[in-house]
């Protein structure tokens, strides 16, 4: 058993960290109460560590698939789980990533104190996340180039469907008011929650990706329809290709982000803190989208697609106002997808190039 001050210490360490690895997360993240919000700090700062080992754009494959492994090994070992800082010393990435990094055995403690069924839950779909990652860099080994539409939906399911599942068993576990009807209903709809803001975060960061991490994720077969190819995907003479290829995305991205929305309002109003949750990181989807579909600046070397600050704040005001009234969210979700919601916001994406 894990001594209790050690686990103190730690959940001081991970709050600490949090806002470094994910300012929107650590929001959302303070709504969820006790062991719920421990479970789902903990899974979210497990996955970040996963996403640091794919994202090196130097490492081998065949290195950053055995770190995969070795990581899933230290889930339920604590052995495993001391050792593997050292193990993952040549990853490189971000300060506050490679921090995370260099402290991972402690997330892993985190993990081992959490009530069984709770850990179980968060165990299995950290695992399942792991092994697609472990997939995908194998079968490019030197950056991921996603060939096909059918081959980006599983992509998604690895790295953000898995997150929509656990979630949605660790509110089953953990709140009173989610009874089987409703879970069945949030079951339908989980993994579509997850993909669809991992959609819009890959539309958003479509250069970035390319030159920071040399990850291409618009299929080669949708650019080849338009004209264009990964080669080119930033080429100023293949923008309207470009662009031609994303837009069906866009169009995909909306689908998914109204039946994400159907989770949201799925969630029993009792269930307050687990709305809070979940509306935030919607809302700022539909913004970031709305933005995405009048911009091609995310196809540009250097660019990228981002809401004003002051969207962000009036946006978590209005959220968490109407959170407990599915017909006001579905009022304010018209009104985001329509035009900044933010006084004297611009009436164009804040785009930088």
């Amino acid at each position: 058993m894990a001594n209790p001050g050690a686990v103190r210490d730690a959940r001081r360490w991970a709050r600490g960290i949090l806002p470094g690895v994910s300012r929107t997360f650590a929001i959302s993240i303070r709504f969820l109460p006790g062991t719920l919000g421990d479970a789902v700090m903990i899974a979210y700062l497990l996955d970040r560590i996963a996403d640091t080992v794919e994202d090196d754009g130097a490492m081998r494959a065949a290195q950053k698939a055995e770190l995969l492994d070795a990581f899933s090994v230290a889930l339920d070992d604590a052995a495993a789980a001391d050792a593997f800082p050292k193990l993952a010393a040549d990853v490189a990435g971000s300060s506050a990533h490679i921090e995370l990094l260099r402290r991972s055995d402690m997330a892993c403690l985190l993990l081992r104190s959490l009530p069984e069924p709770t850990r179980r839950i968060v165990v299995q779909w950290v695992r399942e996340m792991l092994t697609g990652m472990k997939k995908f860099v194998l079968l490019y080994p030197t950056g991921i180039r996603i060939q096909t539409v059918a081959e980006y939906r599983e992509y998604c399911y690895y790295v953000a469907g898995t997150v929509g599942c656990m979630l949605t068993e660790l509110w089953r576990e953990h709140a009173p008011s989610i009874g089987e009807r409703a879970y069945a209903g949030l079951w339908e709809r989980c993994k579509t929650f997850g993909e669809a803001l991992q959609t819009v975060n890959i539309l958003k960061d479509i250069a970035w990706d390319a030159e920071h991490e040399n990850a291409i994720y618009i299929p080669a077969r949708s650019l080849a329809d338009n004209g264009s190819g990964h080669d080119t995907l930033l080429s100023p003479a293949h923008v309207e290709g470009n662009r031609a290829a994303v837009a069906s995305f866009i169009d995909l991205a909306w689908r998914d982000l109204d039946e994400a929305f159907e989770y949201l309002v799925r969630l029993p109003r009792r269930a307050v803190a687990i709305r809070a949750f979940c509306v935030l990181p919607l809302l700022y989807a539909y913004a970031t989208l709305r933005d995405l579909s009048a911009t091609g600046a995310m196809l540009r070397p250097g660019g990228s697609v981002k809401i004003s600050r002051s969207e962000v704040r009036w946006l978590m005001a209005a959220g968490l106002l109407v959170l407990c009234s599915n017909r006001a969210l579905a009022l304010l979700v018209r009104r985001v997808r329509s035009r900044p919601f933010a006084p004297f916001a611009p009436t164009r994406a804040s785009a930088t190039a």
